[in-house]
Parts: structure tokens; sequence; C-alpha cells
């Protein structure tokens, strides 16, 4: 259970394309948000009729006392990992909102204030299974947000894979965390929370 952070309410996004484990990515955090954190969580999910290669969507509210509205509709963060998603999602993104792209796949970023990384390329060359890519997104999302812990949510991680893919995909969450604590810099001061305000939502 997190005590350090109180979160009235926080949106995320998740989107990008059939076949990048878009619903997955967005389960695991879920979870790991809730039962790891002790946060409330409530998600979402929505993918075009193509298995793969249609749009896929996967949105998080994550809050410290209840959820009153499930879906989310002015996000706090935005991960787009299709030039489509970009294009489609940005506009939902609130004031100081963090856009965190695709850099292979989004050409065309609609503002230059972004943070990116080509996590299909790093999971191809760097742990040698591409379809490990949304684990190394769910590292880098592990290091962006303050109030998520690395070690609960790596444990979460693996509570939720078989044996057989556990350690890849552990190598996979190490590489984003590393790779976006490298790029992406300190962690946005606005997102860090008052842990001494709103006591009453604290779980």
């Amino acid at each position: 259970m997190n005590q350090d952070v109180t979160l009235e309410r926080f949106e995320v996004r998740l989107s990008g394309l059939g076949g990048q484990g878009i619903i997955t990515l967005g389960r695991v955090l879920g979870t790991g948000l809730a039962l790891g954190h002790g946060y409330q969580v409530t998600q979402t999910q929505s993918y075009g009729p193509e298995a793969r290669g249609g749009s896929s969507r996967c949105d998080l509210v994550v809050s410290s006392g209840p959820i009153s509205y499930p879906k989310a509709e002015s996000l706090d963060l935005l991960v787009a990992l299709s030039q489509e998603a970009c294009n489609s999602y940005y506009r939902f993104l609130k004031p100081g909102g963090i856009l965190v792209l695709e850099t292979d796949l989004v050409k065309q970023p609609p503002t230059n204030i972004y943070l990116g990384l080509p996590f299909t390329e790093m999971a191809s060359k760097k742990v040698g299974i591409v379809q490990a890519m949304n684990t190394i997104v769910l590292g880098a999302i592990s290091y962006l947000l303050p109030f998520v812990d690395q070690k609960t949510m790596r444990k979460s991680l693996q509570d939720a894979l078989p044996a057989k893919i556990r350690d890849v995909n552990t190598k996979a969450f190490n590489l984003g965390y590393r790779e976006a604590k490298r790029e992406f810099g300190d962690q946005p001061e606005m997102w860090k929370g008052k842990p001494e305000e709103r006591k009453e939502y604290d779980i």
C-alpha cells in the first residue's frame, strides 16, 4: 500500500495498435496500482474490429478515494504508441499533462513538448523479443509516475506472468525504467501529490 502520495484523481490513457499489448499493459498497471499500492482504480478499454493492426486503447482512473466517474476525459498522461493514436487522443490531454511517444512510430507529434523512446526497437534489439515492448513501456511509466514504487510494480508484473516468460519481462521492465530515468530527467513536480492534504482519502 502506498501511504506517501494522496491522489484526488489521475487519468491515464494507453493507446496504440492491436498487437502491441495495450490491454495487457493497462491490466498489469491497474492491478499494480490497486493491489500493490492501495489506490482505487477503474479500467475501461476499446479496440477496433481488427485483432492486429486496428486501434487499441485502455484508460485508467486512479484515486486515493472513491471514483465517482470511471471514464478518462481529461488526461494527465497519454501514452501513444502509434501515429493514429497520437492524432486521435492528444486533444484529451489536459494542460500540463504529459505525452509519451513511441518515437519510431509517431513521426509527426502534434507538439514539441513530449517524452519519447523507441520502445519497439528496444524490445527487438535489447531484449530480443518484440512482444516485450509493452513491458518496457510499463517500466518507463513506473519511473515517470512519482506515486509508483518500482519494486512494487515489478513484483505485480512478475505475479501476473507465467514462470517461463517472467525473467525476460523483468529484464524488459528494468530496461524501460532505466532508459526513462536516463532520457526523461526529473519526474514532473506537479504529479508528486500533497501527502499532508485530504487525509480523509487515505486508505
